[in-house]
């Protein structure tokens, strides 16, 4: 595994990161044995970027972690706040995002977090910007160490590199939605701001794996927010509809190298871009892990298929986005 620099926390991160909503149950039931084999699966391949949120099973994926003893002695988690109960969409105080990041600390048992972010709130409350202010105060008083800010379109992303104490922005960045490289990750670096990929498979379209039939559980994200029923239609196969999604991934994996494992080959592509600090890709298994772990020793992509990808996600890809990108 090789580690990369979080932005100005100062924190050496894997590559490969490990998202954490699946632990909370959100893509369907998951035994509390394979919730810890899966974190000593990261553990053991190096994986030392762990993120969650307080909303991921109502506060069980930090739980989880928490609870989890073989914890590596280099690890960061992140955790998010500002879509539970009482915060979203209007009731943000200093107060309420304090309450908030303190039962997370709990959760989590350590004594601060060491990244907090921004969970997409509002784009008027960011914009206003005082709960930047109250982040800033809430690291001063040492219940988190760092904050940053999980968003979801590319306009509000640039609103809070206005930001001078933004450590880290979270992104939805992989070949089905590549708009960010164009100027935002160029202008995160110029301000020493980490870049931490979400949704790097686009909730696993590209992993190659799926077929029209594909089904979900009706408690996965996958099955009841597919048109954005629940939430932002982007945080679901990046707001692609499900069954052009598929013909589209059989349609890039066409263009990656031949005989190559497709998920992570979408993976090396986005660390094959700098000003990325770490890739969340979440695993519903260790083997998974393993998996995902290999990208991060994978050769770089070839600056002609980066040009063959991009004309393919201009030409093919995003005339089908739904959503604000």
């Amino acid at each position: 595994m090789n580690y990369r620099q979080l932005g100005k926390t100062g924190y050496r991160v894997s590559e490969i990161g490990l998202g954490c909503w699946q632990l909370g149950g959100d893509f369907g039931p998951l035994a509390g044995d394979t919730a810890s084999d899966i974190l000593e699966a990261a553990a053991t391949h190096g994986i030392n970027f762990w993120d969650s949120a307080d909303v991921y099973g109502g506060g069980e994926s930090e739980q989880r972690i928490g609870n989890f003893r073989q914890k590596p002695d280099n690890l960061v988690v992140a955790t998010k706040v500002g879509r539970g109960a009482g915060l979203y969409p209007d009731g943000y105080s200093l107060a309420a995002v304090r309450a908030s990041l303190e039962a997370s600390r709990q959760r989590l048992g350590v004594d601060a977090i060491d990244l907090a972010q921004l969970h997409c709130v509002p784009p008027a409350i960011l914009k206003q910007g005082d709960i930047f202010q109250w982040m800033e105060s809430l690291k001063h008083s040492g219940l988190i160490r760092h904050y940053g800010a999980s968003v979801e379109t590319i306009e509000e992303a640039f609103s809070c590199l206005q930001q001078p104490g933004l450590a880290s922005l979270q992104i939805i960045f992989n070949l089905f939605r590549q708009d960010a490289a164009e100027a935002l990750l160029d202008a995160a670096q110029e301000k020493n701001v980490g870049i931490i990929v979400r949704l790097p498979l686009a909730s696993g379209l590209l992993s190659g794996k799926f077929t029209r039939d594909t089904r979900f559980s009706e408690s996965d994200h996958r099955h009841y927010n597919r048109d954005g029923a629940a939430f932002s239609v982007g945080e679901t196969f990046a707001g692609i509809p499900f069954e052009k999604g598929v013909e589209l991934a059989q349609g890039i994996n066409s263009l990656l190298p031949e005989n190559s494992d497709q998920a992570s080959q979408a993976l090396r592509w986005i660390l094959d871009h700098p000003a990325v600090s770490t890739v969340i890709a979440g695993a519903s298994s260790p083997q998974q892990i393993a998996s995902n772990a290999s990208a991060s020793d994978l050769a770089p992509l070839p600056e002609s298929t980066h040009q063959t990808l991009k004309s393919y996600y201009l030409q093919q890809v995003r005339p089908h986005i739904r959503g604000v990108i």
